[in-house]
C-alpha cells in the first residue's frame, strides 16, 4: 500500500489522502477539495491506479468538496455515511462496513461529534497483515486536540457524543495504531491543533489534554475553546450538502 497525504494551498490547515495499491491498482481517495481534483486524478494517473472510492469523512463546514467531482471524473464511487445529510447521490456508509481497493481496506467507523455523521477509517494493508495499520481520523481527532462540536448547533448534545466516539471507538485501538487526521495547525475545527500532520493512540493518550479528562472536564474544556466559525460557513455547507449543483 502507498499513501499521499496531501495540503492544498488554497487551506493550508486541511489534510487529504490518496491511499492505493499499485498491485491491484485501485485507490481510496479522502476529504478532497476542490482545488485538489485535477491533483489527484493526475496522481492516480501516474501511479497506475484507478480511483474506485472518495470517501467525504462528514459534510465539511471550512472548505468546498472536491468529493463528488472526483468520483465522477475518476468513475469512482461518492462515499458519505449512510445518515449525512447530503441531498446528491452517494453511496451510503454503515458502521462497521470494509471499503475494498486491493489489498487496501477501510473500516468505517461511525464517530458522531464534530457532526452527526462523521466518520474514520481504520485502515489494513492486506499485503502486510490483517491487522489494522492507521487511522484516517477526519475531524474527529487530531494530533493535540479534538474536533469542535458547535459546526450545526447542539453543541451541548454534539460535545457528548464526541466524548463517547472518542473513548468509545477510538481510544480502544492498540497504542501504536497511527492516527492520520484531517486537519492540522491552522484549521478552524478545533483548537489547539498540532502542526504535526500524524501521531499514534498512545502518544495521543499521554500528551493531548482532553483525552485524559472526565466527561464533565472535557465538555468545559471543548465548549469553552470554540473559535470564530468557518469564513462563509453556510455557503460552504449548503454546497457540500449538494455539490451537484454549483
Amino acid at each position: 500500500m502507498f499513501l499521499f497525504q496531501h495540503t492544498p494551498d488554497s487551506e493550508p490547515g486541511s489534510l487529504s489522502y490518496l491511499l492505493y495499491c499499485v498491485g491491484q491498482g485501485k485507490a481510496i481517495a479522502v476529504d478532497v477539495h476542490t482545488s485538489e481534483v485535477d491533483l489527484y486524478l493526475e496522481k492516480a494517473a501516474q501511479k497506475g491506479v484507478t480511483i474506485s472510492h472518495v470517501v467525504d469523512t462528514h459534510v465539511h463546514a471550512d472548505h468546498f468538496t472536491g468529493g463528488l467531482e472526483l468520483a465522477k471524473r475518476a468513475g469512482g464511487e461518492y462515499c458519505l455515511f449512510k445518515d449525512s445529510p447530503a441531498q446528491c447521490d452517494f453511496t451510503p456508509l454503515a458502521d462497521g462496513q470494509v471499503i475494498k481497493a486491493g489489498n487496501v481496506h477501510a473500516q468505517v467507523l461511525h464517530t458522531p461529534g464534530h457532526t452527526e455523521d462523521s466518520i474514520c477509517l481504520l485502515v489494513t494493508d492486506k499485503s502486510r497483515c490483517d491487522e489494522p495499520w492507521f487511522l484516517v481520523s477526519g475531524h474527529t481527532l487530531f494530533v493535540g486536540s479534538v474536533g469542535r462540536p458547535d459546526l450545526r448547533g447542539r453543541e451541548q448534545e454534539m460535545v457528548e457524543k464526541l466524548y463517547d466516539s472518542i473513548h468509545n471507538k477510538l481510544l480502544v485501538l492498540p497504542d501504536y495504531m497511527e492516527i492520520l487526521p484531517g486537519a492540522q495547525a491552522g484549521s478552524v475545527c478545533g483548537a489547539g491543533i498540532s502542526g504535526k500532520p500524524v501521531s499514534t493512540i498512545g502518544f495521543e493518550k499521554r500528551h493531548n489534554p482532553t483525552l485524559s479528562m472526565s466527561r464533565e472536564d472535557f465538555k468545559k474544556t471543548v465548549l469553552g475553546a470554540m473559535l470564530p466559525y468557518p469564513e462563509g460557513m453556510d455557503k460552504i455547507i449548503a454546497f457540500n450538502a449538494n455539490p451537484a449543483f454549483k
